[in-house]
């Protein structure tokens, strides 16, 4: 709890830092999981420089975009409710990722030395699958939540007024 206290007030203190910081340290430590618990390579055989690269992606591009569209995100939908809420993420999911994505595989295949025209037939390969999995691992159970617990925080009911959803939006 003091671990998390503490974080809180260097987040507060310095924001674009700790953001950058924390986006490098979760991508190098998802990759650490990625080779020793699903690939099983073992102490031995770990890619110390893939780790590093995905380290270096997460501090130098993946933290200062997602660090600064969420400060656009705020400036655009001020607010804190769960209708500002789902707003937030339906812009972030329609409109960000996408373009995101298009982004960070093309940079993740030139950092493994892709050719131009690999990378291009690997961004077309790759895109459809890799967005299509954000939206099903990262955004549709908390959509589902919203869908289900929204309507009841409202004070109607999402089966007889379908509509209400997509009214607030508006």
């Amino acid at each position: 709890m003091a671990l998390w206290r503490a974080y809180q007030r260097a987040l507060a203190a310095h924001p674009w830092k700790v953001q950058v910081l924390t986006a490098g340290s979760l991508m190098g430590l998802g990759d650490i999981i990625s080779q020793q618990l699903v690939e099983r390579r073992g102490l031995q055989e770990h890619q110390r420089g893939r780790t590093l690269t995905m380290m270096s992606l997460g501090c130098g591009f993946v933290g200062p975009v997602v660090g600064g569209w969420y400060k656009v995100l705020d400036r655009f939908i001020p607010g804190t409710t769960k209708v500002d809420a789902l707003k937030k993420m339906m812009l972030d999911q329609g409109g960000f990722a996408p373009c995101f994505l298009g982004c960070f595989l093309p940079l993740v295949g030139a950092l493994n030395g892709l050719s131009a025209k690999d990378n291009w037939a690997k961004l077309q390969r790759d895109y459809p699958d890799a967005l299509i999995t954000n939206y099903y691992v990262g955004r549709c159970p908390m959509c589902c939540c919203y869908l289900e617990l929204l309507p009841v925080l409202e004070g109607t009911s999402a089966l007889s007024r379908p509509h209400f959803i997509v009214s607030t939006l508006q």
